[in-house]
Parts: C-alpha cells; sequence; structure tokens
C-alpha cells in the first residue's frame, strides 16, 4: 500500500472539519494529527533517505491534495535536504506560494535557508524576494536564517528586514519579531543597535518580539 493510501486509510472526518477550520479553510484536510501522521510516515521518510534525487513529481501531487500530503511532503524535503540545490529554488518557490499560510511557509523557511547556507548565490535570490509582492515569500526571506547562531549574515539580515520595515502586515512584522528574537540569543548587542538604529520604523509587534530576550 502507498502513503497516499495508508493516509486516506486513517482519514477522520469528524476531526478534519475542525481542523481546516482551524487554518481558516484554506484547504481540506484528511483529520489525522501530527503524531499519527509522523508514525504513519515513517517508514515511507525512511526509505526516501535512499533517494539520489528529488521526487519532484511526488511534491508536485502531495500539493494538489489534503494539507496532510503538504506536510508529507515537506518532512520529505526536509529528509532529501542535502539532494536541494540552487536549482530546486524555483520549485520551493513554486510551493511555497500555492496554499500559503504559516504551516507551510514555517518550514519552508528553513529548507530554503539550508540551500542557502551551502550556496551562498542564493542570497541574491533571497534578497529579490524580500522585496516581492507575496508576502509569503517576503515572510520566507526574513527567517531563512533561523537558528544559524554565529553563522547568521548579519548585512545580509539587515538588508532583508530593512527592505521590509513600514510595514502593517501582521506576518511581516511578526517574521521580523521572530527572526531578530532568535538572534538576540545569539547576539545581544547586535539586536538592540539594530532596533535602536530602526525603532521608529519597527512596529511595536516586531520591536516587541526581538526584545523578548534583551533588556
Amino acid at each position: 500500500m502507498n502513503i497516499f493510501d495508508i493516509f486516506r486509510q486513517h482519514a477522520d472526518p469528524a476531526k478534519a472539519a475542525p481542523m481546516a477550520a482551524y487554518m481558516r479553510n484554506l484547504c481540506p484536510f484528511l483529520g489525522i494529527n501530527k503524531p499519527l501522521r509522523a508514525k504513519l510516515q515513517k517508514p515511507f521518510l525512511k526509505e526516501a533517505k535512499t533517494h539520489t534525487t528529488v521526487d519532484w513529481a511526488f511534491v508536485d501531487k502531495c500539493w494538489t491534495l489534503e494539507r496532510e500530503f503538504q506536510y508529507l511532503a515537506l518532512d520529505y524535503l526536509r529528509t532529501v535536504a542535502m539532494l536541494l540545490t540552487i536549482n530546486d529554488i524555483p520549485h520551493l518557490k513554486q510551493i511555497a506560494i500555492a496554499k500559503s499560510w504559516w504551516d507551510t511557509i514555517d518550514c519552508l523557511d528553513r529548507i530554503v535557508g539550508g540551500i542557502a547556507l551551502t550556496n551562498p548565490k542564493v542570497n541574491a535570490i533571497l534578497l529579490q524576494w524580500s522585496v516581492d509582492d507575496n508576502f509569503w515569500l517576503r515572510r520566507i526571506a526574513i527567517d531563512h536564517q533561523l537558528l544559524r547562531k554565529d553563522r547568521t549574515d548579519t548585512a545580509l539580515l539587515e538588508k532583508i528586514i530593512v527592505n521590509n520595515l513600514d510595514q502593517k502586515e501582521f506576518f511581516i512584522n511578526k517574521a521580523i519579531g521572530w527572526s531578530l528574537r532568535e538572534y538576540s540569543k545569539t547576539n545581544p548587542s547586535w539586536v538592540r543597535d539594530f532596533i535602536a538604529k530602526y525603532r521608529d520604523r519597527m512596529a511595536n509587534l516586531s520591536v516587541r518580539e526581538a526584545s523578548k530576550y534583551i533588556h
């Protein structure tokens, strides 16, 4: 039985409706919670570790189905992350702007960030994304360096965030605060200086989030 059939066999319509509602009915759900989904997909992902190429046909198919399949595709991409290159960025952009919501975007940012960490040429693409009309791409650009700690490119981080100041979009202002808050754990003085420099252009939400661990 393939992974698509396995997931459908465990669908729970009673859970699907509230799960979809929580995500503003962006797309239908099967009604499989995360612990069960992790259990069901474990053998599939174990086998995926042996792949030598990225199965984009599988990812694309997942993106046409219920939300759990998009989660599966993202877990698959994380599993084969070592195979991803700059050539996969256009495909990642394609899925990022389809059925976009924070639940997929906040996984794609780390996937894209992983490629950028090994190929600095991706930085130019992320700078372009930071001024894109699609704010989800801008959110990926803002947060793609999360958890990098001392490997954070602060010049790039500053450019991308500055490109997104003076915004009213919640998901952008939250992302700015999130990226700064995370980096403050590594370099609080840099974040403190950033806030002092740009405070007049930052949303209160961004400042509040960024200042959580610094005083």
